[in-house]
């Protein structure tokens, strides 16, 4: 099974004979938030109050679902039913980018509901880059180019390649090296990914270029599922967002205004994840 199949059975197997919750509403940034890093994400919140992060401007879903009926038409839906659209096949009818962007995000506050019925919070990050620590002569890979993160990494001597989408962003640039072919991460020793690979469908293929890399590290707002299908594909860190503040955090995403202060920067390990109950 792929990434999206493992999680849905995850979250079915950690559901199995509880109440599960419904859809209470979806969440999306006004769209003038769009240009900025304060509108790249929607949240879906759940009847028990656990919130599911989902970037939305892939293929320009914001836009889409504020001219559609799904953020009305999916509250009060089971939310497991929502979570399974994530793994639905490509050709499924309908908006299936946009109904697996929803499952994506119910997925998520699943999760979250899932982590706190076990009294478990994830741990604080204590850097940016998920404590990649690169060195002098390693071979970084990025994947998605993490503008703010490029100085920490280069700023030890490391060599940096980083996998893009966008054909304007290939070339060379002061100590890295932008590139198309996902094959490259084969000789990287440690690999830097954003959690968008989850959400377009590629962790699969990307992690399958990266079994030489010694250390795996997959890092964004919407990395918040349950990590059991990652550490089992070869992942070392999750890097996500742990809101703590609910009300405030909405506010903040409604407004197009930062919500860092209502949320944690959170690194979790294998060894920090006590793993799902057993029924």
């Amino acid at each position: 099974m792929g990434f999206a199949e493992d999680l849905i059975a995850c979250l079915e197997q950690a559901l199995a004979g509880q109440p599960v919750p419904r859809v209470r509403a979806l969440h999306l940034p006004p769209p003038e938030a769009a240009t900025s890093k304060n509108g790249e994400f929607c949240a879906l919140e759940l009847d028990d109050g656990a919130l599911g992060l989902s970037y939305v401007l892939l293929g320009n879903a914001l836009a889409r679902l504020l001219g559609s009926d799904d953020p009305k038409s999916i509250v009060g839906m089971d939310a497991l039913q929502l979570a399974r659209e994530f793994a639905a096949p490509a050709g499924a009818g309908g908006d299936v980018e946009l109904r697996r962007m929803l499952g994506f995000a119910a997925a998520n506050a699943l999760s979250r509901t899932v982590m706190e019925r076990m009294g478990f919070a994830p741990p604080r990050a204590s850097d940016s880059i998920g404590g990649i620590a690169p060195r002098m002569g390693e071979h970084i890979g990025m994947v998605g180019l993490f503008t703010p993160l490029l100085k920490q990494v280069t700023a030890a001597g490391a060599r940096l390649t980083v996998i893009e989408l966008n054909p304007e962003r290939v070339g060379e640039y002061e100590g890295y090296r932008v590139t198309l072919d996902a094959g490259e991460l084969e000789a990287c020793d440690k690999v830097l990914s954003t959690s968008t690979i989850l959400l377009n469908h590629t962790v699969d293929a990307i992690l399958g270029h990266c079994r030489h890399a010694r250390r795996i590290v997959l890092i964004g707002p919407s990395a918040g599922c349950l990590p059991e299908p990652l550490f089992a594909r070869g992942v070392t860190m999750v890097g996500g967002s742990w809101v703590t503040d609910r009300t405030g955090f909405i506010d903040a995403l409604l407004r197009g205004v930062s919500w860092s202060g209502f949320a944690y920067k959170f690194a979790l390990s294998a060894a920090d994840w006590p793993g799902l109950p057993r029924a």
